[in-house]
């Protein structure tokens, strides 16, 4: 008889894959089956592969400054030299920047002489009085994410760089979005670090503590981070775990606070001692049959909301527009900040890994967009969004006309993004009801609807699999990505 405890895990994405292979690695105690919806491991941070080049959904720097996470990635992929295997991670130097005034901008906004000629002496001059207004008459509640950018860089930066885009990104005006987003996604940051920032580098002055915005170098697998989770899939598979594709949830029941038994949908019934989740929480609480789940939790999850992603892959022999030396550009990502065009960022692939491309000698680029499923733009056919694509690109000065495009595909990814807006607020009816199914661990970016990093996914799912093995309450994995310095600090 096999008298190991049965564990179902919903979802093959970083933070189920990583619960899997953490509780399979420390323990014999356990048998786990990952359900997964698609035919693929990885979630949203999987590779796909078109023609031979290689995507990266939304772009995932391997960084973290969590001790456990960067033992896990560089126990699956050493770092390596790429030119003798293919099992490596990369070191890429990091660049993001700002397009904007058809111009290029650090980001994040750092002080230099290159972003205040950029910006030009009156903007520049408004962006210093408006900091100092912040400094000394800061908004003493902040109720809204535009309160906590305002108190943090002043409004007139705010309106600069930070309003247009997060609403392109969101959809909705700041003043609706929570002030949390903010919190576990800019962490400490502020214009005042930005300041500190300059003169160590002017001094040349090393600080041990660093902002996760302001890394300038990270690991990065070959072939992108499909990679990484492919590989975690084949061990889980080797140390005895099970993985069902093409299966989602249909039922999940729930009796004297204990799950008992999903119901998977092809039908089959399967018992179970700890239910893993990574489910988005508004599918969860649908699929839940619990007589203790009350109108009010079922009514919140149902009105929890999310954005959807898409992007748009293209090849290009050269991109047009170069740095101010006449070099290739060098970014990972840009962010488009001109408030006129869709487009939200552009990634380039190249500048992740070179072996993302089959031909090095040309380009190829993820041009992202942001939008809701249900609205007219993820409707598009194919060759609308390649039209749309080349006339923003032309707009900015990186191609001249259609014809510079070679291949492209369009790529969709339903709920990418947990919204901080809609129920959110009422989210604590959810958590405390979750707390108290005690076999019901919900893990991952929206098995949590918290807009994690993908290291504090990661973390979410090894710290799911201690509580389990040790007996700890699951109530801390909340805390995971909360506070500003909760394991900001490498020790």
């Amino acid at each position: 008889m096999n008298n190991k405890q049965k564990i179902i895990v919903i979802g093959a994405g970083p933070a189920g894959l990583s619960f899997s292979y953490d509780i399979l690695k420390k323990s014999k105690d356990y048998d786990v089956l990952i359900l997964e919806k698609e035919s693929f491991v990885g979630g949203i941070s999987r590779t796909v592969n078109h023609n031979g080049n290689k995507i990266d959904i939304g772009g995932h720097r391997f960084f973290s400054k969590i001790k456990e996470v960067n033992e896990l990635w560089e126990g699956l992929l050493n770092v390596g030299n790429p030119e003798n295997k293919n099992d490596v991670l990369v070191v890429r130097n990091r660049l993001s920047r700002i397009f904007f005034l058809n111009k290029f901008f650090d980001y994040p906004i750092s002080l230099s002489k290159e972003t205040l000629l950029n910006l030009g002496i009156i903007r520049s001059i408004k962006i210093f009085f408006s900091y100092l207004k912040s400094v000394f008459f800061k908004i003493k509640k902040e109720n809204s994410l535009e309160d906590f950018y305002i108190n943090r860089f002043g409004r007139e930066l705010y309106n600069t760089f930070f309003k247009d885009y997060t609403e392109k990104v969101w959809g909705v005006p700041c003043k609706e979005i929570s002030k949390d987003w903010g919190g576990q996604r800019v962490k400490g940051l502020s214009m005042w670090k930005a300041i500190i920032d300059f003169f160590k580098k002017l001094f040349n002055i090393k600080s041990n503590k660093i902002e996760t915005s302001l890394i300038d170098k990270f690991l990065y697998p070959k072939f992108g981070p499909g990679q990484m989770y492919e590989k975690m899939y084949n061990q889980i598979l080797e140390m005895g775990g099970a993985v069902k594709f093409n299966t989602s949830i249909k039922n999940i029941l729930v009796s004297d606070e204990k799950v008992y038994q999903i119901i998977d949908s092809n039908g089959v019934v399967i018992d179970c001692d700890y239910l893993i989740s990574t489910m988005p929480i508004k599918d969860l609480i649908n699929t839940v049959i619990d007589e203790n789940k009350t109108e009010e939790v079922s009514n919140v999850a149902s009105n929890l909301i999310y954005r959807d992603f898409i992007t748009v892959g293209i090849l290009l022999n050269e991109i047009k527009q170069k740095n101010k030396n006449g070099g290739k550009l060098k970014d990972n990502w840009i962010y488009i900040q001109e408030k006129n065009l869709k487009l939200g960022r552009l990634q380039i692939f190249n500048n992740w890994s070179e072996y993302m491309v089959s031909d090095k000698n040309k380009t190829w680029m993820g041009l992202e967009y942001f939008c809701n499923k249900d609205d007219e733009f993820w409707n598009m056919k194919n060759e609308e969004f390649k039209n749309l694509a080349s006339t923003e690109l032309k707009s900015i000065g990186f191609i001249d006309s259609v014809e510079d495009i070679l291949d492209f595909i369009v790529i969709k990814q339903e709920k990418a993004y947990p919204a901080y807006f809609g129920s959110y607020n009422k989210f604590d009816t959810i958590k405390n009801y979750i707390n108290n199914v005690q076999n019901l661990y919900c893990i991952g970016r929206n098995g949590m609807h918290k807009y994690n990093n993908m290291d504090h996914s990661i973390l979410s799912g090894m710290m799911a699999s201690d509580c389990i093995i040790n007996k700890k309450d699951k109530k801390i994995l909340w805390e995971i990505n909360t506070e500003n310095n909760y394991h900001e600090d490498k020790k």
